[in-house]
């Protein structure tokens, strides 16, 4: 009998700067992020904000998948809005890793198109068809 394949639904990482807590001048660096559900790209379509600027909704997603981040109680769009742009970046980029189906699938499913850009997509699509 085969052994299966380790299914990984967490990825700890480290920030390549991190985010510097304002009230308490902490640097947290390292964090874990959760394997996104349906819900975690769906469901910030009808958040306001994603409406009015589809460049939201990056935020949204990361904090709702952000499990951990140093010693913060909680992590939330507050906190995404405040990283450090490269760090910011570097998280989406964990995002798409952690979330890319398997390079069969991935092939066959959006050619290249990653999770984020997929909802953004589904954003813009969800915005027109409001607006006819």
């Amino acid at each position: 009998m085969e052994c299966p394949t380790e299914f990984k639904t967490r990825i700890d990482f480290t920030l390549p700067k991190g985010y510097l807590d304002e009230e308490t001048g902490i640097l947290h660096r390292r964090g874990v992020m959760r394997l996104a559900t349906a819900a975690d790209e769906i469901l910030p379509l009808r958040d306001p904000r994603v409406q009015q600027n589809e460049a939201y909704l990056p935020i949204i997603i990361l904090a709702r998948v952000i499990v951990r981040l140093g010693d913060l109680q909680t992590v939330d769009t507050r906190v995404i809005e405040k990283l450090f742009a490269s760090d910011f970046e570097f998280l989406q980029r964990l995002y798409e890793t952690l979330n890319r189906a398997d390079d069969d699938e991935a092939d066959q499913a959006d050619n290249g198109i990653g999770a984020l850009e997929r909802a953004s997509n589904a954003a813009r699509r969800l915005r027109t068809v409001g607006e006819a």
